[in-house]
């Protein structure tokens, strides 16, 4: 399926373009491009010649993702992710039944050696903290808002796997898949068939993201749940 980047665009103006990235494709150019060789930036330079990442969402996330227009305008959003200004927040749906509110997660992050994931490491690693509030809980997943305060590579994931409620389908940090059979009571799956996941992928999405524009001005801009993200919240909807 070929991507139109305007469709993605959930809001602009002179200064920024602000988009709701699908899952599976880069933020960035990647070191081995898959066939296609989309990446948003490389989209976005095309739709906008000076166009600028203020920040990246790893390739299986979706959601909101800020682009300036203009060097300026980069270096404004580049500041206030820097002194962590910009608020965050990202939904994931993780495995077992948790009631978070406003729990804090400090600990420090390091990569693994080769650089792929990440892991807790209270000597080397690097400041990190998230904060997790419950937005709901279902019978044996809960929705969790995840505040990322710095912006550590797989923060998010690594933090909720040592609350043990790692995000369903995210195996790297102890994530299992969720079937419709664990959650519909009578569920009956034809014969000769495997059952598939309800989601194929890391069930992390980037719901908003808030930051000041150029002139002063606050905006928070929130990016809808993807096809796949929204079939899933629905399921566990449906089968409390």
């Amino acid at each position: 399926m070929k991507l139109n980047f305007a469709d993605l665009i959930v809001y602009e103006d002179d200064d920024y373009i602000l988009i709701n990235k699908p899952p599976y494709v880069a933020s960035l150019d990647e070191r081995t491009p898959d066939k296609s060789g989309v990446s948003i930036l490389r989209m976005a330079k095309a739709y906008s010649d000076d166009a600028q990442l203020a920040h990246r969402l790893d390739k299986e996330t979706s959601g909101i993702l800020a682009i300036a227009k203009h060097p300026e305008a980069y270096r404004h959003l580049a500041m206030q992710f820097e002194h962590r200004e910009v608020v965050k927040r990202y939904h994931a749906i993780t495995n077992g039944v948790h009631n978070f509110e406003g729990i804090s997660v400090y600990l420090p992050i390091a990569p693994v050696r080769d650089g792929t994931s990440v892991k807790i490491d209270r000597e080397k690693g690097k400041v990190a903290e998230t904060i997790f509030d419950t937005l709901r809980a279902y019978r044996i997943n809960t929705l969790v808002e995840c505040k990322p305060i710095t912006g550590r590579m797989h923060q998010i994931r690594v933090h909720l796997q040592c609350l043990k409620a790692p995000i369903v389908s995210d195996p790297t940090y102890g994530g299992k898949p969720v079937y419709l059979s664990q959650i519909k009571r009578d569920f009956n799956l034809k014969s000769d068939t495997e059952e598939q996941p309800l989601i194929q992928r890391v069930a992390l999405h980037a719901h908003s993201l808030t930051f000041a524009k150029l002139n002063g001005d606050e905006m928070t801009t929130e990016a809808p749940y993807p096809k796949d993200f929204s079939a899933l919240v629905k399921q566990l909807e449906k089968n409390l």
